[in-house]
């Protein structure tokens, strides 16, 4: 792509959507002027505004802005040269200006990871068969700059793996119910009365939300075209608070973990519950912040920290971007040419690993020899086994099982009733190692 020289014309932008994110876009330019023009080489400015409701109180000075009520008309305005894209979902208005601003000339910062993971390819060709740049640090992890470690940083390495907690109201959940010894039911409503939830909850809870993320990042780690319909996706409303303490007798801590890496098999994808080292960087993270480990073949393994949402740490991300085209830096979206990603295949199953169950098993003689038999029947060996007190007429078991295939774990619990020793239903989580 072209890199057209920093000058002393400034850099006008349009920001469509005036919620959280926006307004601390806003606040940073206004606050940060001298600086920004001083680190540019340039000024940045902004030119214009775009929101649903002109008369709502946003906490910041307007009123120097032209406003426009429909982004794709501030999309195609002559006085901008950057669309900020703020706004949110992967169709309509924000699809459709971003396609504007493109064809309008004009490159686009955007925090909307909706868009990208369903409609990324598209847009890349779109952008870069205009010589135009789309960038969208924002996107993923909030303030953590893992697109430009990717992108950049690490463009020498061949990526091996990438894993990470993205969602940070899944994380104050889990840590909540673990330190207050809460049922999730309880931590959830917590949540939502705080704000931490989205709109639709299950974008969050469900998985989803971090899901976006992790197909952005497999297809600049890998190469490939952006496959979230491909990511498979599991929440954490089954996650019980025996879980969480039972896990934690045996060394490890619960997240919903995103994990990407290209196999053998082909491209793997998920965003599951998993159990992680309580003594690891992951099981180490609390409340709200997200964390993302890359792992390639010359750096090996570095760990990247941060607040994962938010007005600042999102508009400080947003702002990298900016910074970026001020200055002249323009890459592909992905890392690489659009038209070089490859269509992955995605991976049938995931790799062996080793899995946490927990079974409700009944006082009888030879209970537990007849679900070691069935375990083995199955394929599976038992690591780790620790036992807890009666209760009535039954008591839970927990296993850690040696790496195993989760077709062999579903085997497995699929012959279990036929023991007639085994309780309700049997809880099985994998453990990642790291």
């Amino acid at each position: 792509m072209s890199a057209p020289a920093p000058s002393d014309q400034p850099l006008r932008l349009g920001i469509a959507g005036l919620g959280t994110v926006g307004i601390g876009v806003v606040k940073i330019v206004q606050r940060h002027a001298d600086q920004l023009a001083a680190r540019a080489g340039r000024p940045v400015v902004i030119t214009a505004v775009s929101a649903r409701d002109r008369t709502k109180n946003r906490d910041a000075d307007l009123s120097n802005f032209a406003w426009e009520s429909d982004p794709v008309a501030l999309a195609m305005r002559e006085d901008v040269d950057v669309f900020v894209e703020v706004m949110g979902g992967h169709e309509g208005p924000a699809k459709d200006a971003t396609e504007a601003a493109l064809r309008a000339g004009k490159d686009v910062v955007t925090a909307n990871k909706a868009l990208l993971a369903h409609h990324g390819q598209a847009l890349a060709e779109l952008a870069e068969g205009l010589d135009r740049a789309i960038r969208f640090e924002a996107a993923v992890a909030g303030g953590i700059p893992v697109i430009k470690v990717l992108t950049e940083g690490l463009a020498g390495n061949g990526m091996r793996r990438v894993m990470g907690v993205m969602n940070g109201t899944c994380n104050y959940i889990l840590t909540r119910m673990e330190e207050a010894g809460l049922p999730y039911e309880t931590v959830f409503e917590e949540a939502r009365q705080l704000g931490y939830l989205e709109a639709d909850p299950n974008l969050d809870v469900g998985g989803i939300d971090a899901g976006h993320k992790l197909a952005i990042l497999a297809a600049i780690a890998f190469g490939t075209q952006v496959s979230f319909d491909n990511v498979v996706l599991e929440g954490i409303g089954r996650i019980s608070i025996d879980d969480i303490r039972r896990a934690g007798d045996m060394g490890y801590k619960i997240k919903l973990l995103g994990v990407a890496q290209m196999t053998g098999r082909g491209l793997e994808q998920r965003m599951t519950p998993c159990l992680v080292p309580a003594s690891s960087p992951l099981g180490q993270l609390t409340g709200g912040t997200n964390m993302v480990v890359l792992e390639g073949d010359a750096v090996g393994q570095i760990v990247l920290r941060g607040a994962g949402a938010g007005e600042g740490p999102t508009a400080s991300a947003v702002m990298g971007d900016v910074m970026d085209l001020a200055r002249g830096l323009r890459l592909s979206t992905f890392g690489q040419p659009a038209a070089k990603l490859v269509q992955a295949t995605p991976a049938v199953a995931p790799n062996p690993a080793p899995y946490y169950l927990r079974l409700q098993l009944a006082d009888k003689p030879g209970a537990l020899a007849k679900v070691a038999a069935i375990l083995g029947e199955s394929g599976v060996s038992i690591s780790r086994l620790r036992q807890y007190g009666h209760a009535d007429t039954s008591a839970p078991v927990l296993i850690v099982t040696h790496k195993t295939t989760r077709d062999a774990i579903d085997h497995a619990i699929a012959a279990l009733p036929a023991t007639r020793v085994v309780e309700g239903e049997p809880v099985a989580i994998r453990i990642e190692e790291l």
